[in-house]
């Protein structure tokens, strides 16, 4: 688990990572725009979440959803705008995929509208039984 990448900086840390920078990259995602900032600090606050920092400045956030034996969810992954296309999102998801309290888990899932591509570098494939899961959105 290498928590380096040039001048990049991966932790899982919590107390290093800056709640303002993250309800920043959240208000500019697709999926969480509307969330509020409680609602973003109660969600890491029961989550494993995880950082990327360029020197000092955060810009990159992952949330996991784990009970850390058996199950994750991947999700509000993001890396800043200006930071895309260098191979960071990668490293990035290894460093998350190696952590020592989810590296040996059997289940994971996430939602993608549009990262299918670097997702299947990492095994994870459409639902193979789709007929077995069920949603409740309210």
């Amino acid at each position: 688990m290498n928590p380096h990448l040039n001048q990049f900086t991966f932790t899982s840390d919590s107390k290093q990572l800056e709640l303002d920078s993250i309800c920043t990259m959240l208000r500019n995602s697709y999926w969480a725009s509307t969330r509020t900032r409680e609602t973003i600090e109660r969600s890491m606050k029961n989550s494993l979440c995880f950082g990327v920092f360029s020197h000092s400045k955060q810009i990159g956030f992952a949330r996991v959803v784990t009970d850390q034996a058996t199950f994750a969810y991947l999700c509000d992954v993001y890396i800043d705008e200006n930071y895309r296309g260098y191979g960071l999102g990668k490293s990035f998801i290894q460093y998350i995929l190696d952590h020592p309290d989810l590296c040996t888990l059997r289940k994971w899932l996430l939602r993608t509208k549009d990262a299918h591509g670097l997702y299947a570098q990492f095994d994870f494939q459409p639902l193979k039984t789709p007929e077995i899961f069920m949603e409740r959105t309210v």
